[in-house]
């Protein structure tokens, strides 16, 4: 068996009864039923995870960027070069990234570290201090000329994202948050999301970096040609990712895998995560009562899979720049849910009178 059927086989359903007695519960806190809106529905996910009320807090969290390089960059679907990718990984181990300063804006409680994983970056890395060398590959392959990766080498990326997820949370890592790296990885997203939900490209190909009138009409361009060149099965998760995905989608999926199979909350960020969430779910569907939708990316292909999926986001500010920012910003609601069924009285235990 190998290491993502193992995994999938662990993926069980979330706790009936946890979720059942965390809505009783906050039914008898010390606030008005209902009062705290869409914290209720996230205090009684975090216990189903879990399979006890109260939850244990999701903290410390661990994000983990994994990065990898597209070859349909080529095609020219972003004025970004693609060197930009390594130099990126260089910044985020220095701590000089946008995830880093929001990591250090929680604290190391609740935050412990961003770790950056290599599935596929194309320059080499090899020495760099503080990271994580899963590579599968140096860059994907062109979508439009043929198969992004191999089959093994999709699966081998998913189980990359596997061992991290067991790796973090061997070392006490209570929640993940993955978060991406890889110049055009948008544009495998918006395949993927294409090749999930059956959406159109013109509704699932967005701006990504901010890319002119003139580049994102060639980026539809370019997912409605991967999408016909390959006729990609949604039942088959592992071959949608082989046909159009990237090393880092695949990895996340699997780390989404990961995490579900050891019972811990994983929040999700923008549309590339939530493209390899899509294939996750396709992968292990049980996977989808331990993901938490952080934010909405302003990305129109990440509402058309939040939608898929079925999940509300927690927050909605207009991000779009990936790197797990907008899932690291949603921690501290989701520890907020878990405390609330942890610490806040009963109303017989408190001696406060009901309403009538």
């Amino acid at each position: 068996m190998s290491l993502v059927d193992d995994t999938v086989a662990r993926v069980h359903p979330v706790d009936g009864a946890a979720r059942a007695a965390a809505a009783e519960r906050l039914d008898r806190m010390t606030k008005p039923a209902g009062s705290l809106g869409r914290v209720e529905d996230l205090a009684i996910t975090l216990a189903g995870i879990a399979g006890q009320c109260p939850p244990p807090l999701p903290v410390p969290a661990t994000v983990a960027v994994f990065a990898g390089d597209h070859g349909v960059h080529a095609r020219g679907v972003t004025p970004w070069p693609q060197e930009v990718t390594a130099q990126m990984v260089g910044n985020f181990l220095a701590g000089g990234a946008v995830v880093n300063a929001f990591a250090r804006s929680l604290g190391p409680e609740t935050c412990t570290d961003v770790v950056v994983v290599d599935v596929g970056v194309a320059a080499p890395l090899t020495g760099a201090p503080g990271l994580i060398d899963r590579r599968v590959a140096a860059g994907t392959a062109d979508m439009t000329a043929g198969p992004a990766m191999t089959r093994a080498q999709a699966q081998a990326a998913v189980e990359a994202g596997i061992a991290t997820a067991d790796e973090l949370v061997a070392a006490g890592s209570r929640c993940l948050v993955p978060g991406d790296m890889g110049i055009a990885n948008t544009t495998a997203a918006a395949a993927l999301i294409c090749a999930f939900t059956g959406a159109s490209p013109e509704a699932a190909t967005g701006r990504g970096t901010g890319v002119d009138d003139v580049t994102l009409a060639r980026k539809v361009e370019v997912v409605t040609e991967a999408l016909a060149r390959h006729a990609p099965d949604p039942a088959d998760p592992l071959g949608v990712l082989a046909a159009v995905g990237g090393l880092e989608h695949a990895a996340i999926a699997g780390f989404v895998l990961g995490a579900a199979a050891h019972r811990v909350p994983v929040v999700l960020d923008g549309v590339s995560v939530g493209a390899a969430a899509l294939a996750a779910v396709a992968l292990a569907p049980d996977a989808l009562g331990y993901c938490v939708a952080g934010h909405r990316s302003v990305e129109p292909g990440h509402t058309l899979a939040l939608a898929h999926l079925g999940l509300t986001p927690l927050l909605d500010l207009g991000l779009r720049l990936g790197e797990g920012t907008g899932g690291l910003l949603a921690v501290p609601v989701v520890s907020a849910a878990a405390r609330a069924l942890q610490d806040v009285a009963t109303f017989d235990a408190a001696g406060v009178t009901e309403k009538e």
